[in-house]
């Protein structure tokens, strides 16, 4: 910058006179080209001033900013027509309020608030183009002498000079627009809700830096002191905890360089004034929000004290007493606002009940309790009033109705009630599965095996469900066999002599009948069954939901089995052939009772012993072969009943005029003995098949009535007719009578005794009335043998009155094969010898009416045994000698005399 001369900058670059100046500026252009041409020529020791950052530092002139040599400041020249400060000490700074430039003119408040915005804005720059614009910006405004821009424009590149000038241009506009005589600050706060709010923050001019404090609140990150620029900022309260109430406060300062109608004054004697930048101006706000009136939102946690409680037991709740959202529990007069909250237990359900929002409608209450919340936030306990009465799932709800809070309403947002069915807030009460069984079989036989039938449920209250299913439990059976032969007493616990038989298992899953496996009886006696649910044979997971141990008594009826004792008999009638009104004896023996039977009398459950066994005496029967094991006793005749104790021991029959057996008809008996069973003995009966249960009692001898003789044709040809001829006499021969015979074979050799099976030809039942010649009519065989004929003549009854018997004399008819036109030789009928067995002799003679004993009971076995002893042979011849000697006399049949 040079204040020597005030060329003007014509269009074409020229520099122009303007030839109008008085005498006083040519003057005093001349005086302060001298001074700055001394300034360069002539400098001296002590500088007042140096050079900043600009253009030109050459004789033509300086244009841009001076270095302060008091401060070290940056400065610019106020005065464009006056000498440089160069070399010359120059004062200051000093803030001043009012200027007047080297015209006389005074500056505007406005000017140098302009001035002071541009020189704090863009003085201190260290662009040419910068401090070159300042410059030129500061003469126009500040000096009335100054003459345009174009000569000092000369002194600027021609690349730079537009840049320059458009600096400079706005810096105009800008500080026009912005620079203010004084600042402003303006704060505002407004509060949407109890805790969101704004905070408007205005300032004049917007350059000032500066911040704003808040007293209970923050900024939305978390400050209570930021650093803000006009605006609109969100904030939060934050009151102080348990406050009813409280207001919200800001406070602001802010400051900045370039504000207000001041600058920095810099005097040089004899030279250009230069000015800095005033000192920073600064400004304070305050705002503070309408009181305030806080609530607060309880809400309560539950956990359960204990998640099983036994029936009985008293259910208690520990609550976690909270709040949510903004606000602290509200305290007055130092002590915490007293709430109620009321609780209600909600059950019992077989299972856990579904978590929902609302209580189901209908859902049942098994109590209720009041909690005064007087501690504010923490924990309390529900009194235990309400006690577990039965088995299920109980869940508490908790609640907080702000219509029944009084006075301390108002400090509340809102009612509170928690979710129904919440798991952490349920009981639960085991359940006590029992079981009532009852045995399969009232009466078993050693060796049986038995299983028994439960009916299972709970006895006190539901059986529990986890995921819709039944808890299974698993009940333990267990089958002991009872000391002794007497049924057990019932009690509790097992005696410590009971045996146990076997062990079962039945998993339940529900309610409902159940048999078990079957367990085998081994010996007689009482077997009874004993029930038990034991919790360490439960799956570990199901454990806490069953309530204890159980076990039903031992020695119930119901469950308990009589493996009957099997009693037997043994007997033997002494004398198997009986004569007519004779007596038969029987020797019994009974083992296998109790030693103790009889003595028993019943015990309203069990009935008493039976002490009888009876004996009764069957027959007359026509032929032993009706006594089998399927005769019907109901219908057969009875001669005789006798009775024994029903006890261990021998018992012999029909020696006593009390006890006696004394047949009066002829035929077969036989003696049974049958016990009907009680709870202890199993029934029995002998069998009417036991040989050794029998005795024969033969019919009087009569005299011959009947005579039947007979002759079958001797020989015939395979495929060829032949039969056989009956010849009855006698005055007895009944009217009404019939025969019928039957042809055997044929056989290659005589047949053994019984061994000629059924016959091949049956006649039809050949009328008979009267004596007379009777014929079996046409019968033939396929193949070559001997075919053997037996007659059967019977009485009107049915009676057998005459019999034949196989091998017979004149009772075979020799059949053979025709070989060419050769006739068959003769027959021989009755004369091989070949050998009979006497047995077979003697029942041939019985049919006939006489009876041939051959010996007793040994001779009896051994031919029932199929032995034959040689000396009981007998040849053919032997056997028709000796029919023909010894004939019936009640019955004839010349070829059968038996």
């Amino acid at each position: 910058m040079s204040a020597l001369t005030t060329p003007v900058i014509e269009p074409g670059g020229s520099i122009r006179d303007g030839g109008k100046s008085s005498w006083r500026r040519a003057a005093a252009v001349v005086v302060a080209l001298l001074i700055g041409l001394s300034g360069l020529l002539f400098p001296t020791g002590a500088q007042a001033a140096g050079l900043g950052t600009g253009f030109g530092n050459s004789p033509a002139g300086h244009l841009g900013s001076y270095i302060a040599e008091s401060d070290g400041r940056v400065v610019y020249c106020l005065d464009s027509t006056i000498g440089s400060p160069l070399g010359l000490y120059t004062s200051g700074p000093m803030t001043v309020t009012s200027l007047t430039d080297y015209g006389g003119r005074k500056l505007s408040d406005s000017e140098l608030a302009q001035i002071n915005y541009v020189l704090a804005k863009w003085g201190n720059s260290s662009d040419p183009r910068t401090t070159a614009a300042v410059q030129l910006f500061l003469w126009n405004i500040a000096d009335s002498t100054y003459v345009g821009d174009a000569h000092w424009l000369e002194l600027v590149p021609a690349g730079d000079r537009g840049a320059v000038v458009a600096n400079k241009n706005a810096m105009q506009s800008e500080a026009a627009a912005n620079a203010t005589t004084a600042a402003d600050l303006q704060l505002a706060i407004s509060m949407q809700d109890q805790y969101t709010g704004t905070l408007t923050v205005s300032m004049r001019p917007s350059t000032m830096s500066g911040s704003v404090s808040l007293t209970n609140a923050t900024f939305e990150d978390g400050s209570t002191s930021k650093a803000v620029g006009p605006g609109s900022y969100r904030i939060l309260g934050t009151p102080p905890s348990g406050a009813p109430s409280y207001k919200v406060s800001g406070s602001g300062a802010y400051s900045g360089a370039g504000i207000g109608a001041r600058v920095d004054l810099y005097e040089t004697p004899g030279a250009q004034r230069l000015l800095a930048a005033g000192t920073p101006g600064s400004v304070t706000a305050n705002a503070e929000s309408p009181l305030i009136e806080l609530d607060f939102q309880p809400v309560i946690g539950t956990q359960v004290a204990s998640r099983y409680v036994q029936e009985g037991d008293a259910f208690v709740d520990e609550l976690m007493v909270e709040t949510t959202g903004r606000g602290d529990w509200i305290v007055l007069d130092g002590a915490p606002v007293k709430l109620t909250a009321k609780g209600t237990l909600y059950g019992p359900y077989d299972e856990q009940p579904q978590q929902s929002k609302d209580v189901p409608e209908g859902a049942p209450v098994a109590g209720t309790e009041t909690l005064v919340l007087d501690q504010g936030v923490g924990t309390y306990a529900s009194s235990g009033e309400t006690k577990a009465p039965e088995s299920g799932f109980y869940t508490w709800v908790w609640e907080i109705d702000k219509a029944e809070q009084g006075d301390a309403a108002k400090y509340i947002r809102d009612s509170f009630r928690d979710e129904f069915g919440r798991v952490n807030e349920t009981h639960v009460t085991p359940f006590q599965p029992e079981a009532v069984s009852k045995s399969d079989a009232r009466h078993a036989a050693p060796g049986d095996t038995v299983t028994d039938t439960i009916t299972v449920s709970s006895s006190n209250g539901a059986w529990l469900k986890m995921d819709g299913e039944f808890i299974p439990v698993v009940f333990t059976g267990t089958a002991y066999q009872v000391p002794g032969a007497m049924p057990p007493a019932e009690q509790d616990g097992v005696p410590e002599d009971a045996v146990a038989r076997g062990e079962v298992e039945v998993t339940a899953d529900g309610p409902g009948v159940y048999t078990s496996p079957g367990v085998q009886f081994p010996g007689p006696g009482f077997v009874t069954w004993v029930w038990e649910v034991r919790l360490d044979r439960q799956p570990e997971e199901y454990r806490p939901y069953i309530a204890n141990d159980w076990a039903d008594r031992y020695g119930i009826p119901v469950e308990t089995t009589s493996v009957r004792w099997p009693a037997e008999v043994k007997s033997e009638v002494r004398e198997y052939n009986v004569h007519l009104n004779g007596r038969a004896f029987d020797d019994i023996i009974l083992s296998g009772f109790p030693d103790d039977h009889g003595e028993f009398q019943g015990d309203g459950y069990w009935e008493a012993d039976v002490d009888v066994v009876e004996h009764v005496v069957y027959g007359p029967f026509a032929s032993d072969t009706e006594l089998t094991d399927d005769l019907d006793l109901e219908s057969a005749p009875v001669l005789t009943e006798l009775t024994t104790p029903a006890r261990n021991g021998t018992y012999r029959l029909g020696f006593t005029d009390e006890d006696r057996i004394q047949p009066d008809k002829p035929g077969y008996y036989v003696v049974v003995s049958s016990f009907v069973g009680d709870d202890r003995v199993l029934p029995f009966r002998s069998s009417p098949a036991d040989q050794y249960e029998r005795f024969f009692v033969p019919p009087a001898p009569k005299h011959p009535k009947v005579e039947v003789r007979t002759q079958a044709q001797p020989e015939a040809w395979v495929g060829e007719d032949f039969s056989d001829t009956a010849y009855v006499s006698g005055d007895g021969v009944p009217e009404d009578g019939y025969l019928v015979f039957r042809a055997y074979g044929p056989f290659d050799a005589p047949p053994a005794k019984d061994g000629e099976g059924d016959p091949f030809f049956t006649s039809e039942q050949i009328p008979v009335n009267g004596p007379g010649e009777y014929n079996s009519g046409p019968t033939r065989v396929d193949r070559p043998g001997v075919v053997y004929w037996v007659e059967t003549l019977y009485g009107p009854d049915d009676e057998i009155l005459a019999e034949g018997y196989i091998g017979a004399p004149g009772e075979s008819t020799v059949v053979k094969k025709r070989s060419g036109s050769t006739p068959p030789d003769l027959a021989v009928t009755g004369a091989e010898d070949w050998i009979l067995p006497a047995g077979l002799i003697a029942l041939a003679t019985t049919a006939a009416g006489g009876a041939l004993l051959f010996g007793r009971r040994l001779a009896q076995r051994r031919e029932e045994a199929g032995y034959i002893r040689e000396e009981d042979l007998v040849t053919g011849e032997q056997a028709i000698k000796l029919l023909t000697e010894q004939a019936p006399e009640t019955g004839t049949d010349t070829n059968t005399d038996k």
